[in-house]
């Protein structure tokens, strides 16, 4: 990808709230850039191309236990050298909803951007009504990006939209959430029961268990699995880019890219290994 496609985008406190984050959080958003810079500009003579967030944020972060404020991945998607033709982004918190609101009037004023408030959830018809129409002289194609602080991403959700021609860059909260809260989980499976839309899970993880399976890539597989009933080409594990908490050495979760289509695939390969030096991941 020519420098000119991507670039940081750099900025400052500005009063309003921010989301408080870790640092390994500027390596998320520095990936998911890298690739919304591939796509936006790859299908740019075939497409109107929509970016979503469903669970936007603020615009900006802070990052913890420093004075750094970092652009959000809502920010970054706007400043994009080639930008998207239209975003929607959603978010339940309704002060981190106006100061977005406002960095996007700074950033993008003449930006075409929908907000849509509350739960991604509950609002799942209007970010769905807020996708351009598709016909055979307007073609739309989508971006979203789902980023929960946990494992608790609604599959019907994403069903929803994924009616219409949608990718997904997912982040699956695999070792922040799942893991130190298997025995939780195993309990009590409804948040398990929603992430993968079936429940039939329960005596596959049974015998992946006694097989020698971890729970992280065992859930993540079955992610796949259901994402691969709505004609999703299936990812296979180590595709999906492991972030890290350096100073402990501990993985905290994993990004996949969701496509119908080879293409995107390639793109996603292409954005890994161009952003290794970026980002430090493994």
């Amino acid at each position: 990808m020519n420098a000119l496609d991507y670039n940081t985008v750099n900025v400052e406190a500005d009063g309003l709230t921010c989301n408080d984050v870790g640092v390994w959080t500027e390596a998320k958003h520095r990936l998911v850039a890298y690739y919304a810079a591939l796509f936006s500009k790859g299908m740019k003579e075939k497409w109107k191309r929509v970016y979503i967030e469903l669970y936007a944020g603020a615009g900006y972060s802070h990052i913890r236990d420093t004075e750094r404020v970092i652009a959000g991945s809502p920010i970054q998607a706007l400043k994009l050298k080639v930008p998207f033709d239209k975003y929607i982004f959603c978010e339940q918190d309704p002060e981190k909803l106006e100061a977005l609101r406002a960095r996007v009037r700074l950033h993008a004023p003449s930006a075409d951007v929908t907000f849509i408030p509350g739960d991604c959830d509950a609002n799942v018809d209007k970010i769905a009504a807020a996708i351009p129409r598709y016909s055979k002289t307007n073609k739309v194609l989508s971006l979203c990006f789902v980023d929960p602080n946990d494992i608790g991403i609604k599959f019907a959700t994403l069903q929803e939209l994924a009616k219409k021609y949608v990718d997904f860059i997912v982040l699956l909260a695999l070792y922040t959430d799942a893991l130190r809260a298997e025995k939780h989980y195993i309990k009590n499976p409804s948040k398990i029961d929603q992430l993968l839309g079936t429940s039939a899970w329960h005596d596959r993880w049974k015998t992946a268990k006694q097989a020698g399976s971890e729970f992280p890539r065992f859930l993540a597989e079955e992610f796949t699995a259901s994402m691969a009933t709505m004609k999703y080409i299936p990812p296979p594990f180590y595709s999906m880019r492991k972030v890290f908490f350096y100073e402990k050495n501990f993985p905290l979760y994993a990004v996949g890219l969701f496509s119908r289509h080879a293409l995107a695939y390639t793109l996603w390969d292409k954005a890994l290994k161009g952003s290794d030096d970026q980002l430090g991941l493994f």
